[in-house]
């Protein structure tokens, strides 16, 4: 066996066969070094394990420069987990997260469209980074940082608010804040699928440009068939004559019906004359 820190004492102890091994907890030294053992004694603790399978236990949960940190400390140094944790913190103090103070927090402000809800997370997510956090100023720059006016408007309405207050009078707005959006999305929607429905009003892009159309009125009025739009306000009567009288249309034909019996009649029809009307304004 190669060299290692723990004497002979701890070497000789035996794990249980129930013993779960922490192998899903990992250091390499890139982390906080202050989690990783309070994680693992955490751990632990809920489990009942006794201290000298502790110290068998915790190069388990260790990689890259950490394994090899421990591999490099002096033969019989470890005697107690104590001994681990001191070494430990001594050695990877450099990776030690700086600790964030109440300045930082006014900071944590919320991003245009952003959910409230997502907002409050993120919020709380840095709250807790942050030693010495007052409830006082994290009401504060939570109500200067919010952009859900009722939110706001009722969290002015008490001074100072607990942030667990906070969180409970927050799912009302959340709530309402998520319904609106909902309702916003669906009218959207709705919007969207209408000119498709037979009867409305087709889109703008799907009708022809105002340049294509008075290209097609100059084609029509250069061939000598539209010479002027304007709405129908006389008699239809009125509009045959002047028709007839301009020789824009010629008399209707008679047509002759012939029966068995009965000679030679004529009839004329007022559907020979919307056709041809219907043909010269068209």
């Amino acid at each position: 066996m190669g060299a290692t820190p723990f004497p002979s004492s701890l070497l000789k102890v035996r794990l249980s066969k129930h013993f779960d091994k922490p192998t899903d907890m990992r250091y390499d030294g890139t982390q906080d070094p202050q989690e990783h053992p309070t994680t693992f004694k955490a751990r632990m603790n809920l489990e009942g394990i006794r201290d000298t399978v502790r110290c068998r236990a915790f190069p388990v949960t260790l990689a890259g420069p950490a394994i090899q940190w421990f591999n490099a400390l002096p033969q019989r140094s470890i005697t107690a987990f104590s001994d681990i944790t001191r070494s430990f913190l001594a050695h990877f103090t450099t990776c030690i997260a700086k600790a964030k103070h109440p300045i930082n927090l006014p900071g944590v402000t919320q991003k245009a469209r952003e959910p409230t809800r997502k907002f409050l997370d993120r919020f709380n997510d840095e709250g807790l980074k942050i030693d010495g956090l007052t409830d006082s100023v994290a009401s504060l720059c939570l109500t200067n940082d919010l952009l859900n006016k009722d939110y706001k408007k009722h969290l002015t309405t008490k001074p100072v608010w607990t942030m667990q207050e906070i969180q409970n009078v927050a799912r009302e707005f959340i709530n309402d804040e998520e319904v609106s959006q909902v309702v916003a999305a669906n009218k959207q929607q709705l919007t969207n699928l209408l000119p498709v429905i037979p009867g409305t009003r087709r889109k703008r892009e799907n009708s022809p440009r105002r340049g294509e159309i008075r290209k097609t009125l100059q084609a029509f009025s250069s061939r000598g068939k539209v010479h002027e739009l304007h709405p129908l306000t006389a008699p239809i009567i009125e509009v045959y004559q002047q028709t007839t009288d301009k020789k824009i249309l010629s008399n209707p034909q008679q047509l002759k019906a012939e029966q068995a019996g009965i000679g030679a009649c004529t009839v004329t029809t007022t559907k020979v004359l919307a056709t041809k009307l219907k043909a010269a304004l068209t």
